[in-house]
């Protein structure tokens, strides 16, 4: 049986103020940046076990349509995409998600 796509059902964003001004302050990303992920490809989204104890959470990496590739950390509330971390990738990621875009080709 194929696994669901997570993303299928979401409808939108739900932000918290503080993840917000955290991923400016510390990685200069907006929230603007961070949903424009969303929306181009490749994207690769993974299940982010280590750290769903309390809920479900997905990591994705993505570019926006600037090509800025980042990284970003979230969980699916009801319908809703809520960003808890958006940053620019590392080495390791950047690695990764360039298979994806040769596969992709």
């Amino acid at each position: 049986m194929a696994s669901q796509d997570p993303l299928e059902t979401c409808t939108g964003f739900d932000w918290d103020e503080g993840n917000v001004d955290k991923n400016w302050d510390k990685h200069r990303v907006t929230s603007d940046e961070a949903e424009d992920v969303f929306f181009n490809e490749p994207l690769v989204v993974r299940s982010d076990t280590a750290h769903s104890q309390r809920e479900k959470r997905y990591f994705a990496l993505g570019q926006t349509g600037q090509g800025r590739r980042l990284f970003l950390a979230f969980t699916i509330r009801r319908t809703l995409i809520r960003v808890i971390s958006a940053r620019d990738m590392n080495r390791r990621e950047q690695q990764e998600y360039e298979r994806h875009e040769q596969k992709d080709s």
